[in-house]
Order: C-alpha cells, then structure tokens, then sequence
C-alpha cells in the first residue's frame, strides 16, 4: 500500500535498521502487518493490517511491546488500524508537588475537622486546632497506608501507579479519602488480585492499630453549653470489629453520660473500617471489583450489576420499614448510583486472563469477610 500523507507528520518506508527503539517488525508482523511507522516524541505508532481479530493483538503483543519499556494500545486513526506504543515509567518522575500540596491542604482540613470532635471551635479559637494533630494522624494514617499499600504491588508487578492523591473537602473527618492512579494494562489476573487487595488488607491492619491506640485514650467530654445548644447531635454506628476490639480490651463504647463521648482517634479507625466496607463492593474500579474480577473472571460483571439494586433496597428498607430519617439513609441511595455508574464503566481487563491460583482465591474470601466485619446498616444518625 502507498504511503499516505497526514499533516503534522513525516512518513518514510519501514526496514528494521530504522527502528531505534520499540520490538523489531519480525515479532510484530505475525499478527500485524506494518506499512508505516511514525516517532511522535516518545510514542511510536504503527500503522498496518491486522492479520487476528484486535482482542488477540492486544494479548499477543502487549507482552512483547512491555519488554521493551512501552505499554501498547490498539486503535483505528484516520480510518486505519494502529499500535500506538507509549513508553512505561515505574516510579516518581521528579517532585509530587500535587500530591504535597494535596496533603498538605488534608492536613489542614482534617484538623479543622477534627476540632469540632475535641469540641474546639474552630473560628472563634483557630489556633488551637492544632490540638486535633491525633485526629489527623489516625486519619491520614489509615488512608495513607490504604493507598500504599496498592502502590507498593502496583511497583511489585511493574503497573505504572502515581503516588497517592489526598481529597480535601469540608466534611464530618475533613477529607473524602484518597487515590491513586494507575496508567497502562493490568498484566495478568495475579497482578489485578494482588493490587487489589493490597490496599484493604494493608489499611485495615493500620485500622487496626489506630482503633486499639484510641479506645485506651481518654474520651472527650462536651461542654455544657455546646450540649444545651446543640440544634441536632451526630452519631456513628460501630460495626462489628469496632465492638470486638472494645470487647477484646475490655474499652466502652457506649457511655450513659450523653456529653461524652470515644476519643476522637476512634473515629480515625471509625474511618479506615468504613472506607474499607466501601472499596471492598464488587463493582467496577473499586478495591473489591479487582478482587472478584481476578476471582470470577467475566461472572464479575454479573454480581456486580446486582449491587446497586441491593444498596437502593437497604435504603429503602431503613427508611420505610426501620423508620430512619432521611438524612440517615442517604448515604446508600447516593452509592446505589454510584455503583451503577461503576458498574456501567466495567472492570479492569487483565492482558493474560489465566485462572487464579487457590491461595489467592482463599485469601479473597478472607479479604470479603473482613470486609463484612466492617459494615454497619446505618453509618451515621442524625438526632433532631
């Protein structure tokens, strides 16, 4: 075929001295027959006749292109079938400034937030927020060592993963969480697993921790003005591992003075076992979608359709049956759409979609049923 001019590039005929990086043309043409190649910076994009359906030119060549530093995607550009090969960068690039100021605005949030917990107003005294420093260190620790946990195995399986990125937002803990983002294709389902789960078992281990350290502190009590002014009064319910840590160290919960009330650095456990619960649903990205697609294969897909429905009908069940307001229950309705968008958007796609070993299969449903220990039908009540 003739070479075809496009604007903003240089053609040329392809012969293996001219390809200064990438795999050479023999390991490539046995599935994809090369008439072009083009350098665009440090992609390299190849223009051809695919000789399988695309679906096997993925899971033929990634491996071969991933050798060689690059992570491949196929594609159609101009009407016309491509490879374009973008080169892989495992590690940090320079200095995080996003995510350094991102933490730093957490830490900042979280101590204005944790404040209101030490019933320390925070406009009218700011600089004692600084007094809340246990609150912010239980928070960012669980969820720090939550995402650390996926990009210590994301590093392990050679996945390019960015560092974390923390969410402040003016909420009841000062922060929505925290991420991390993963570029290129998930190798096999080993990979998808261990990334997966790496972040649930690693946070809730610091969970763990977080929650003995804070059911030994002494709780805090409201001053009788906040109690006699209070317009509405917020209350977390425990789930179950929370009761069984307090029952192991033999450390209350529940106090009949109304005013007082666990150490704030509870709640920071509090956190890491809700958040835990969340990215433990199989749906889509979530923690728990990349765990049971390496389990289940495509069945995935399946269960995961079911769980909107069934987060919809434990807030409608909490509402019209259990008599909970509807501030109490909305937390379920907003994650029934969310769910359904993740579902929607589907889950990661491992290149080599080989069954899962038995260890790893067992340790799944360990990593669910820890995940169960951290549910609780109403996370938070509002009292009017």
């Amino acid at each position: 075929m003739d070479d075809v001019d496009r604007p903003g590039f240089e053609t040329s005929s392809i012969t293996d001295s001219d390809l200064e990086a990438g795999p050479s043309l023999e390991r490539i043409e046995s599935v994809f027959a090369v008439y072009e190649r083009q350098v665009e910076g440090e992609t390299l994009v190849y223009y051809g006749d695919p000789l399988v359906q695309p679906e096997q030119i993925l899971r033929e060549l990634w491996p071969v292109f991933r050798e060689d530093g690059y992570d491949l995607e196929v594609g159609t550009r101009h009407g016309e079938y491509v490879l374009v090969a973008e080169p892989t960068s495992v590690g940090i690039d320079g200095i995080p400034w996003t995510n350094i100021l991102l933490l730093g605005l957490t830490v900042v949030s979280t101590l204005f937030a944790g404040s209101m917990w030490y019933y320390i107003d925070p406009f009218s005294n700011p600089e004692e927020i600084w007094r809340a420093w246990p609150f912010t260190v239980a928070i960012l620790g669980v969820l720090g060592v939550h995402e650390m946990g996926h990009y210590v195995m994301s590093r392990y399986h050679q996945v390019d993963a960015s560092l974390p990125y923390f969410i402040p937002i003016p909420t009841l803990i000062g922060t929505m969480g925290a991420v991390i983002k993963m570029k290129g294709h998930m190798p096999n389902r080993k990979a998808l697993f261990d990334i997966g789960v790496a972040g649930p078992l690693a946070g809730l281990a610091a969970t763990v921790v977080v929650t003995v350290v804070g059911l030994h502190l002494p709780p805090v009590t409201a001053p009788e003005t906040i109690v006699q002014n209070a317009e509405a009064q917020i209350q977390l319910g425990y789930p179950p591992l929370l009761e069984m840590l307090a029952s192991a160290f033999d450390q209350p919960l529940y106090r009949d003075d109304p005013a007082t009330a666990v150490n704030p650095v509870v709640i920071g456990g509090w956190v890491g076992m809700f958040v835990t619960f969340l990215n433990l649903i199989p749906v889509g990205q979530l923690d728990g979608g990349h765990i049971l697609r390496a389990m289940a294969g495509n069945t995935q897909e399946t269960i995961a359709a079911l769980v909107p429905g069934a987060l919809f009908g434990l807030a409608a069940y909490l509402y019209y049956v259990a008599g909970y307001g509807i501030n109490s229950v909305l937390i379920w309705g907003i994650w029934g759409l969310f769910t359904a968008v993740l579902a929607s958007v589907g889950p990661a796609r491992p290149i080599e979609d080989e069954s899962l070993d038995w260890g790893r299969f067992v340790l799944g449903i360990v990593t669910f049923g820890l995940g169960m220990l951290c549910f609780m039908q109403v996370p938070i009540v509002v009292i009017q």
